[in-house]
């Protein structure tokens, strides 16, 4: 029997096929220049990993707003100015045969002030909690909204002309779309607020502009938190269930669930012994495209997570360190080095000087 992880993947009627099971997960690394414009090292990383095998490349989070950008570095996609270093991203990963997906998102509540040079605005009037500061922040006001509405569907049209096979818009991990759905941070009282279509209005309103623009064969698909974690609150895991279900109802051609953990089981229903990737499986039928993250190590954490009901595992810790995971996997061997990894691996395994300075703060991720 053929292994699960190496089956190839075709996206429904829109005609376009992944080699594999394998994603890169969309990572935070800092190579970009200060105006958004592709840097090398971002290229370099993200192309090392399509040469690798594998089967889907996501890019990092990529701002559609200057006032939405999150940390210094970032990949931009608010002007045409980035339209050749895209392209030139686009063409890179597509190269070696592997999908090439955007990510897009703006970081609202999240984007530092200092770095956007205005107040940060979210859903609702708020304060961040930065540490031991809170941040205050503006609630939206109807322009706000409507703009950042057309910035998310001209990134993708953009995102398109650059050759890009799909685009995922990030709706998880306290961003802004997920301050939206947020019953913590969304306190509205007009269409934008209150109950789940309402709070989910500026998610669908993207995902149908963006649709009627885009022909069938350019995928939009969405990354959503399906319960609280961390101070990123205000999230039902019901309401997850439902707002799966009203995603694909509105054009999505996939999800991809940030669970932190492939194998956890909701905080809400600790007591069924089923894993949170199962849950949405088995709301949405088998037709509706599932990528899954978080703690996928070794092959067998793959294989588990498929027969879970992911159709992909996105890697991402793994995936920085072991960039021939595929190999790896192709040979159902458990050769993963696992962190911490010396600056030499690392520079080694395609990262630039940027992305290793930023992983030393994740704990015991680089050595000392």
């Amino acid at each position: 029997m053929s292994n699960p992880i190496f089956q190839t993947f075709l996206f429904g009627d829109t005609g376009i096929k992944a080699p594999n099971r394998i994603a890169l997960a969309p990572m935070t690394n800092k190579q970009s220049h200060a105006d958004g414009t592709l840097g090398e090292d971002e290229y370099q990383w993200l192309v090392s990993r399509a040469k690798h095998n594998f089967g889907v490349v996501f890019t990092c989070a990529v701002h559609v707003q200057e006032d939405g950008q999150g940390w210094e570095g970032e990949l931009g996609n608010f002007d045409n100015i980035h339209l050749n270093g895209l392209t030139k991203l686009a063409s890179g990963i597509k190269a070696h045969g592997s999908l090439a997906i955007m990510q897009l998102y703006h970081g609202g509540a999240r984007s530092p002030q200092h770095l956007i040079g205005v107040q940060p605005w979210s859903a609702s009037d708020t304060f961040f909690q930065l540490k031991d500061q809170q941040i205050p922040v503006r609630g939206a006001t109807q322009q706000d909204i409507f703009t950042v509405i057309q910035s998310f569907i001209t990134a993708a049209l953009r995102a398109y002309h650059a050759g890009f096979d799909g685009v995922e818009l990030h709706a998880a991990h306290g961003y802004l779309l997920h301050q939206f759905l947020s019953t913590f941070t969304n306190t509205r009282t007009d269409k934008w607020g209150g109950h789940l279509e309402n709070r989910a209005r500026i998610l669908t309103d993207i995902l149908k502009g963006i649709r009627q623009h885009v022909p069938q064969n350019f995928l939009v698909g969405i990354r959503i938190s399906p319960e609280d974690k961390f101070d990123y609150r205000g999230i039902n895991f019901d309401d997850s269930l439902a707002l799966s279900e009203l995603l694909i109802a509105n054009g999505a051609d996939f999800l991809d669930i940030s669970t932190w953990d492939s194998k956890k089981k909701p905080d809400k229903y600790p007591n069924i012994e089923k894993p949170i990737i199962t849950w949405i499986r088995e709301k949405l039928g088998d037709a509706v495209p599932l990528f899954v993250a978080g703690k996928i190590w070794t092959p067998q954490d793959a294989l588990d997570a498929i027969q879970a009901g992911a159709d992909f595992v996105a890697l991402g810790k793994v995936a920085i360190g072991n960039p021939t995971w595929p190999s790896i996997a192709q040979n159902m061997t458990n050769d993963i080095l696992f962190p911490p990894y010396t600056t030499v691996h690392l520079q080694q395994a395609g990262l630039g000087t940027d992305f290793i300075n930023y992983m030393k703060k994740w704990e015991n991720f680089v050595s000392k």
